[in-house]
């Protein structure tokens, strides 16, 4: 079985194959602060003098474990990208979305238990930076 021309990697990565990716300081935090309590969001200050914000609801949008991301592929959405509504004539109350727990994983990642009971996703500091501003980078690519 010839596995010619078959390429192995996500749709963001194949998406942004134009994009450089960043790297070096521009994917180390300097600083992570998670408003858990307060229900914001993630703050990070990255070495490079970069601050990235992200807001729960955008996060849990943007789950990089295997079944968010292929979801979000058969979808056409981007990470973040709210999942569209149905039309029934009366939607069900969806709380919005909060972490119940928080954890670091080693030196490169936060992981969300999400009170919606997912907790796949590991958010790693290049994927959470490289997310951050690829809007930004596009334009100035233009």
């Amino acid at each position: 079985m010839s596995h010619e021309g078959i390429r192995f990697g996500s749709a963001d990565d194949v998406e942004r194959e134009d994009q450089p990716r960043l790297v070096g300081d521009a994917i180390r935090p300097a600083k992570v602060s998670v408003d858990k309590s307060g229900g914001t969001g993630v703050v990070i200050e990255w070495k490079d003098g970069h601050r990235s914000s992200w807001n729960f609801a955008w996060l849990r949008e943007a789950c990089p474990c295997a079944t968010c991301h292929e979801e979000r592929g058969k979808e056409g959405r981007a990470p973040g990208a709210a999942k569209p509504k149905s039309a029934a004539l009366l939607p069900m109350y969806e709380a919005p979305p909060r972490p119940v727990e928080v954890t670091p994983v080693g030196n490169y990642a936060l992981k969300f238990k999400w009170n919606d009971g997912h907790e796949a996703g590991l958010y790693s500091w290049d994927y959470l930076r490289n997310v951050c501003d690829v809007e930004v980078r596009k334009q100035g690519a233009k």
